[in-house]
């Protein structure tokens, strides 16, 4: 059995205050050469609730969801918490950990999928915060693998389309679901050039790589498990279609698309009537859901007149949580991989990432931990 000493749950972060915005928003793109114009504009979006992010919180209430299911079933380690980007900081937070005696930590990043962003941006803090502090002959962290096909992170997503279909029928008599509905999948848009290089390059992806292809299992997933709405003997066969959303990136520079807000324009004259819009790259009810897709793109399908259904993340549904204490449990036991539950023929993804994965083209290879080198 692997011996750890507490469980990281490793956060994005987010602004708390009006005064935190600007700083979070230079944290998160710092040496990007982001201009400060455009960082205000994004800023808006925090403006426009308090300048609080409820990222935070969330991450509050999933460690503490976290801790009660570790203690039910008799794990004794403590959850600790902190951020790539805001207080917490990370490096903080090991070194607390440290300073009680808490040298090997078994990290969750909240995130699901493969990309650089995903996955080896906290792979590469980890080791920065252990270099900042000195601490890398001290404290070692593993991560737990990427949870995209985990029946934890899939079951609310399945869960929460099928209410969603029972709410368009509601709320429209009459649709077919078949052909006047479509369900959109939304996941973060990311360059190009990173979607192509995430996940190792050994399994051959193609373009957009890992990211694409996890996204597209999990989706087919989810609409395997549909039925029609009061029949469930019927397989649901409503279309469907992976979109993107939040991109940051110059005009010039090739992001994952369509945008979702593309998508929806596109759709009326396919005699669509309703969309169900599912955050299947998210695991909280963070900006960018609250933003972009309650906001802009409600009011892009208000203004082409669809009706709309945001079915919500896993956030700390049973399901979820007890689905990360079962990856928690896999590193403990060092349970075999055929043991290992995953929804798709993808998985179950590696505890140790793959050499090369994920690599940032621009920014080339950091350090890194819980993976093999570079």
């Amino acid at each position: 059995m692997a011996q750890y000493d507490a469980v990281l749950l490793a956060g994005f972060g987010g602004p708390e205050g009006q005064d935190d915005v600007i700083p979070f928003l230079r944290n998160v793109t710092g040496g990007r050469g982001i201009p400060e114009a455009r960082l205000e504009e994004v800023a808006t979006h925090y403006r426009h609730f308090g300048g609080v992010s409820p990222i935070n919180d969330q991450n509050r209430v999933l460690k503490a969801a976290l801790q009660v299911e570790l203690d039910r079933r008799g794990i004794n380690l403590p959850v600790i918490w902190g951020n790539r980007n805001w207080a917490p900081y990370l490096r903080d937070t090991i070194s607390d950990a440290h300073e009680v005696g808490q040298n090997r930590l078994l990290a969750i990043a909240t995130s699901a999928y493969s990309s650089y962003s995903g996955c080896r941006q906290y792979r590469e803090d980890f080791a920065a915060a252990l270099t900042d502090k000195g601490l890398n002959d001290t404290v070692h962290i593993d991560k737990i693998r990427q949870f995209f096909d985990h029946p934890g992170f899939v079951t609310p997503f399945i869960t929460g389309v099928t209410q969603g279909l029972k709410d368009v029928v509601a709320a429209m008599p009459g649709i077919d679901v078949d052909t006047e509905v479509e369900i959109l999948f939304s996941t973060h848009s990311i360059p190009m050039t990173d979607a192509n290089k995430s996940g190792p390059a050994e399994r051959g992806f193609g373009e957009g790589g890992a990211y694409e292809a996890q996204h597209r299992a999990v989706a087919q997933v989810v609409m395997d498990a549909l039925v029609e709405p009061g029949d469930a003997a019927t397989p649901l066969k409503t279309q469907w279609q992976l979109v993107y959303q939040s991109r940051s990136g110059p005009p010039s520079m090739p992001w994952l698309e369509p945008d979702i807000n593309d998508a929806i324009a596109l759709l009326p004259r396919q005699g669509i009537r309703a969309v169900i819009i599912v955050p299947l790259g998210f695991v909280s009810d963070h900006m960018e859901v609250m933003w972009d897709l309650d906001n802009e793109a409600m009011e892009t399908s208000a203004k082409f007149g669809i009706h709309a259904v945001r079915v919500p993340t896993p956030g700390v549904s049973p399901d979820f949580v007890s689905g990360l204490v079962d990856l928690i449990e896999e590193r403990l036991n060092d349970t075999p991989s055929e043991d290992r539950p995953a929804e798709t023929d993808l998985g179950p993804w590696y505890d140790v990432c793959r050499p090369g994965c994920c690599e940032n083209v621009r920014l080339g290879f950091k350090p890194a931990v819980a993976g093999m080198a570079p």
